[in-house]
């Protein structure tokens, strides 16, 4: 009998163990990154590897830029594009969560995830783009972690250099030559509403840069990212 209880006392124990060994894991990384740069990302290094299944000598083009270098431009237009309620929050939208529930809820399935920029940080770095409840859960604990850890300022830094903007492109400097052959810190209001409408399908996008809808939706952000605050 004293067998079994222990045998039952550690199938319990064991994945509560494994549980906070990854969530340490994750801390960890995140303090690390209050004072240095990550050199890549989870979803970094998921891309490269389709990349060069098809090109083994294929690179990503990323190169970061501090907070200073990033026109305020692009912060104000991917704030209005992507989280406008970015500063005042505390890393969830618990709203825009609930409204994604219902829409998933109606579709039979996850088809929208009502992210924060927060959120999106947590996702590239450590979580794969699989849409599921569980890794849903394990996002909204790395969210609370990076607004722990970091002020608004160093949680758009990073998310500014390290999100994908294209077919092997990630953060602004990169996304910015791309596009336009310029810095990320000379980017006009124009450019950079239309890189921040990029950011949900960018690889999409850089396809069909042409698209009705990209111009349609960069028209609408450049009237609204005047009024975004910038941390």
């Amino acid at each position: 009998m004293k067998t079994l209880r222990r045998l039952l006392l550690w199938l319990v124990l064991l994945p509560l163990l494994l549980f906070i060994l990854i969530q340490a894991y994750f801390f960890v990384q995140i303090a690390w990154w209050v004072n240095h740069n990550p050199s890549s990302t989870s979803f970094m290094r998921h891309q490269l590897e389709v990349l060069q299944e098809k090109n083994p000598r294929t690179q990503l083009r990323q190169q970061w830029v501090p907070y200073k270098r990033i026109s305020n431009n692009l912060k104000r237009a991917v704030i209005a594009s992507e989280d406008d309620g970015f500063v005042e929050h505390e890393g969830v939208d618990w709203e825009a969560l609930q409204k994604a529930y219902e829409k998933n809820q109606m579709k039979g399935k996850v088809v929208s995830g009502g992210s924060t920029i927060t959120q999106q940080l947590a996702k590239n770095l450590f979580l794969s783009g699989q849409r599921s409840y569980l890794r849903k859960g394990q996002e909204l604990i790395i969210t609370y972690m990076l607004e722990a850890c970091m002020d608004k300022q160093r949680i758009l830094e990073i998310y500014l250099n390290v999100v994908e903007w294209g077919i092997g492109v990630f953060g602004a400097e990169a996304a910015s030559q791309h596009y336009y052959g310029v810095s990320a810190a000379a980017l006009t209001p124009a450019q950079a509403a239309r890189l921040a409408v990029m950011l949900p399908k960018p690889r999409y996008f850089d396809k069909n840069t042409g698209s009705a809808y990209l111009q349609r939706r960069t028209e609408l952000i450049l009237k609204r990212m005047n009024s975004a605050e910038l941390p």
